[in-house]
């Protein structure tokens, strides 16, 4: 379970700091309990971002079965994907 606080926490650093391999770092560091993966968000394909912000997308990801899959449940989300997203000119 991810709590919207905690969410919107992330949130925040990646406002601040940007998404990239410290931030990441960081990220995994602070909040031990939560699995971090990343890639680009063109890579993600499917589903909604339960976070958008300027450069990312935050997705929810359920690792209790034995796949990871997406999701858009905070009550089994267990990590999050941090997608960066690239601007289009």
């Amino acid at each position: 379970m991810i709590e919207e606080t905690r969410l919107q926490q992330v949130g925040e650093i990646l406002r601040r700091a940007g998404l990239g391999d410290q931030t990441l770092s960081v990220l995994r560091e602070t909040f031990t309990d939560l699995h971090f993966t990343s890639c680009l968000d063109e890579d993600v394909g499917v589903g909604e971002p339960a976070l958008r912000g300027e450069g990312f997308n935050i997705y929810l990801v359920d690792g209790r079965k034995h796949c990871l899959t997406l999701t858009n449940d905070l009550e089994g989300a267990t990590g999050l994907l941090l997608a960066q997203v690239e601007d289009e000119e």
